[in-house]
């Protein structure tokens, strides 16, 4: 941390407005010979010409000084505003890498430096890269809410309760013959079992958090020449699955991404379910009833004209299925069918069918929006270990073992937010970063 870094900051290529930003001692003698400013007012965008080493005027940019520890990264930083051409922050960035004590950043090394200043926790780190990355409003709303401190206050709460707990502990046994409350460990087991029953609530959630964030998955299953691709085609609203009158020509999964009611929906697009001895559709058929059983929602869709509409279907699939769905209703039905009707050749029935689907979304992710949620298997797997940890401390005898069990837990929640081994887990946490993030 004793180099200056800095970065693109704004998205890469041709812009209105490119953003460049520098952290780091050297910061301030940064400005000073690329824009001249002396003295330079904290947090004032001023309108200067930056000019590189020898001389020569690169733009006209806006110039912002934040200096430490009121800063995002917690050190003196910069923001230099400039006309976003390609050849202009080329020209900003190489005129930054001639500066002694300055190099660009690694892929998260702001919000790096954020935390190791104690600006942030890991939670809200992570949920940087989530603002970043969201797509939908559902993951807009998710990430925000994170970054807001909600895991963190969360996780915090249930640290800060046990750490009493782990004092109280240790007090019984430094201090066996002092005369402590007689009631302690009894209040001790108490407060163990309300933390150990708040976190078990927390981990059964369904995955919403981490379906929000990584979308959820809904897959369209039936037997072939039903009109599984065209139904994915017409979700989508373009050409992303290949569609003939030819029985198993779908053999692969292909996936398309929507935002369905403000989150993410993956639909896959599967092989026709029937018996085959084919080799190549045959594996379709396996992959398609693996992701059947892997989904979160799962569309049945059936060819309403036909005298036996299920015949071959594997009783799992037709279990399985969260909304049946008949197609062809521009063809006469030999009776009537229990569920929605849709003809993908006219186009009746997609609405509704597009509705319905929704409909299910919505039910399964929008529950409880203000409750903190978890969105990675990181946090889970810490969960789970300050849940074993707990159960073994509810049943320990010996207090010795009671405080180790709740020194375990203790351990396992702070790594979460970063309280605890905290140089262990920083590389994973912003392997995925972008520049100048």
């Amino acid at each position: 941390m004793s180099d200056t870094i800095f970065a693109l900051s704004s998205a890469p290529g041709r812009a209105g407005v490119a953003v460049v930003r520098a952290s780091g001692p050297q910061v301030l003698h940064c400005i000073r010979l690329l824009a001249g400013l002396v003295p330079v007012m904290p947090r004032v965008a001023t309108l200067r010409r930056l000019r590189d080493a020898a001389g020569a005027e690169i733009d006209q940019a806006l110039v912002l000084w934040f200096p430490a520890p009121a800063s995002f990264s917690g050190e003196d930083m910069a923001e230099f505003h400039i006309h976003g051409g390609v050849a202009i922050v080329a020209k900003v960035l190489g005129a930054l890498a001639g500066l002694a004590g300055c190099r660009p950043a690694e892929p998260g090394e702001f919000t790096r430096r954020a935390v190791e200043n104690g600006k942030l926790d890991l939670t809200q780190a992570e949920a940087v890269a989530d603002l970043i990355e969201a797509e939908t409003e559902g993951q807009r709303r998710l990430a925000l809410r994170q970054f807001g401190g909600g895991l963190r206050d969360l996780y915090e709460d249930w640290r800060g309760r046990l750490v009493t707990v782990l004092a109280w502990a240790e007090a019984a046994i430094d201090f066996s013959d002092e005369e402590l409350p007689v009631d302690l460990r009894a209040r001790s087991q108490l407060l163990v079992h309300e933390i150990l029953k708040q976190i078990q609530l927390h981990i059964e959630d369904a995955r919403r958090g981490e379906v929000i964030r990584e979308g959820l998955y809904l897959t369209v299953i039936g037997p072939p020449n039903a009109g599984k691709s065209s139904l994915v085609n017409a979700l989508a609203k373009r050409d992303v699955a290949i569609v003939t009158e030819v029985a198993g020509t779908t053999r692969d999964i292909i996936e398309v991404k929507l935002d369905l009611g403000g989150y993410a929906v993956i639909v896959a697009d599967t092989a026709g379910l029937r018996d085959t001895s084919e080799l190549v559709e045959g594996e379709g058929v396996r992959r398609a009833m693996a992701r059947t059983k892997a989904s979160d929602l799962v569309l049945l869709l059936l060819d309403g004209s036909a005298a036996h509409p299920l015949f071959g279907l594997p009783s799992e699939a037709i279990a399985a299925a969260s909304l049946t769905v008949w197609n062809k209703a521009d063809l006469p039905f030999p009776c009537d069918r229990a569920g929605l009707r849709l003809s993908l050749k006219t186009g009746e029935g997609l609405d509704a069918v597009l509705a319905a689907i929704e409909r299910q979304v919505v039910s399964r992710l929008d529950r409880n929006r203000e409750s903190p949620l978890l969105t990675r298997a990181r946090h889970r797997h810490a969960l789970e270990q300050a849940i074993a940890a707990l159960t073994r401390a509810s049943t320990a005898t010996a207090s010795e073992l009671f405080a180790e069990d709740l020194r375990m837990a203790v351990r396992a929640i702070g790594r979460i937010t970063g309280r605890v081994d905290v140089e262990e887990l920083l590389d994973i946490v912003f392997a995925d970063f972008c520049i100048g993030k």
